[in-house]
């Protein structure tokens, strides 16, 4: 009986747009804060309450990164070709948590200081 022999052909993974997306919303969740913070630093006559837009936009932001990363999880659970973005995912999904932390302490500051603003009228 001969052997034989089989040589597989290793396909590079597909790029994993999901993945991608996931990544990038969830970098814009933890930044857009701290970025609206420091641009009212550099705006003269802007006040750090005017960073209050920044709050919806980096919820909303963090929520797409996180239907993105489940998205794009179940993109490589579904198909049988290898596709990559595992680590992306991951990284999405930590950025959308840290974006998450952010917009609710942001939050409550904003609610806090309004609370001492009516409480010192």
């Amino acid at each position: 009986m001969a052997a034989v022999r089989t040589q597989t052909l290793s396909q590079p993974a597909r790029l994993n747009v999901r993945a991608w997306l996931a990544f990038l919303f969830g970098f814009v969740a933890a930044g857009v804060i701290p970025a609206a913070i420091e641009l009212t630093r550099k705006v003269p006559g802007a006040v750090l309450l005017d960073a209050v837009w920044a709050i919806p936009v980096a919820a909303a932001a963090a929520i797409v990164s996180l239907l993105f990363a489940r998205g794009a999880r179940g993109e490589i659970a579904r198909t049988l070709e290898p596709v990559g973005g595992a680590g992306l995912i991951r990284l999405g999904r930590i950025l959308a948590v840290a974006g998450i932390c952010v917009t609710l302490s942001a939050s409550i500051a904003v609610a806090l200081y309004e609370l001492l603003l009516r409480l010192e009228h």
